[in-house]
């Protein structure tokens, strides 16, 4: 009936411009040519893609008759399913900062091994009833898909795999700066939105301090004194004067394990961030618990605004349930960074 083919135009239509996606996505990381990720400015459409996609299609529906299509398109789903579940193993397991899932699957890792149990079952129960040949192209499929890999994509990218990750984390006790956690939090900022406001960009560049033994409020004003000093062109025991008066003021702690010393200075647009953490604590006077998270601000008096709005962003930084756990395991003063810039917390405008 009319009904019926308009139904199953209107679904094709739709079928093709979702599957378009996947290869404009492709394209934007570097694993096909990158016409595929132009969109129409006419229609705003990945125009190219959706092309390809729908050549693609016609190919398949052509070569294969229905029923073949239908059984290499179930074996296909069901590896990418399984494929899937050992995605999760190895990226939870390889335990890396910057894979901030917005769901995490619970039961882990039994879930997961029970899912590819399951789909590994399937496929072998498909192939017995359905026989081979649904498997066999499925593999074509994949070593065709290796086969670009290793003559287009590796040449063009540098990439780390999560396994590699793991098994390197492993065999030696130094945790390094993979390139696999910068592309992760690129998909994390890209996923949640994040439009970097002033604070991010003064954190991207400010100096942090990684303190490897516990010390006095004093001692770490000094050695930010020293670190901020030569920043903002101010001699380092002024500094250190001004943090120890603002400190006997009133306590800088804000709450327990977290202190945000912070002091004005002489000077026009001066503004700057330190990040402090110390694992064994940082003793304040007063204060029974030790620091172990200390965000210093410091600002000229016309930036007393927005001195005021910093310390708003880290509050709700600080604010975020697993904030100290994260802190705590960081390995290195780039992973701290990564939490703060990675936070949830709502921006400012770009600009501001």
């Amino acid at each position: 009936s009319a009904a019926a083919i308009l139904a199953f135009v209107t679904t094709g239509n739709s079928g093709i411009l979702a599957a378009s996606r996947s290869p404009m996505a492709m394209s934007r990381d570097d694993l096909l040519p990158r016409s595929l990720q132009k969109i129409s400015r006419r229609y705003g459409t990945p125009h190219f893609s959706i092309l390809l996609t729908s050549g693609f299609m016609i190919a398949m529906i052509s070569l294969l008759n229905i029923a073949d299509l239908v059984k290499v398109a179930s074996t296909m789903k069901l590896l990418l399913f399984l494929l899937m579940n050992v995605a999760v193993l190895i990226m939870r397991g390889s335990k890396i900062q910057n894979y901030r899932p917005v769901y995490r699957l619970p039961l882990f890792p039994w879930l997961p091994l029970a899912g590819i149990a399951m789909y590994a079952f399937l496929i072998v129960i498909m192939t017995n009833h359905m026989g081979r040949a649904p498997l066999v192209t499925t593999v074509v499929f994949m070593l065709a898909g290796t086969l670009w890999y290793i003559l287009y994509v590796r040449p063009r990218t540098s990439r780390e795999s999560a396994l590699v990750y793991m098994v390197r984390r492993a065999i030696s006790k130094e945790i390094y700066r993979s390139t696999l956690e910068e592309e992760l939090k690129q998909i994390a900022l890209d996923r949640d939105e994040v439009k970097y406001d002033r604070f991010d960009r003064l954190v991207r560049s400010c100096a942090i301090l990684d303190l490897p033994e516990s010390t006095s409020a004093t001692d770490m004003f000094r050695l930010v004194a020293k670190e901020l000093g030569p920043r903002i062109g101010i001699d380092h025991e002024k500094l250190m004067g001004l943090f120890q008066a603002r400190e006997a003021q009133s306590s800088t702690v804000v709450q327990p394990g977290l202190a945000i010393p912070h002091i004005i200075v002489d000077g026009v647009k001066v503004f700057d961030v330190l990040l402090v953490r110390c694992k064994e604590g940082i003793r304040f006077p007063g204060v029974d618990q030790p620091v172990r998270a200390a965000f210093v601000l410091i600002g000229s008096a016309d930036e007393r605004n927005y001195h005021l709005r910093a310390l708003m962003a880290i509050a709700h930084i600080a604010q975020e349930h697993d904030f100290t756990q994260r802190w705590l395991k960081a390995t290195d003063s780039e992973h701290l960074r990564d939490i703060v810039l990675l936070s949830r917390r709502s921006r400012d405008e770009p600009g501001g």
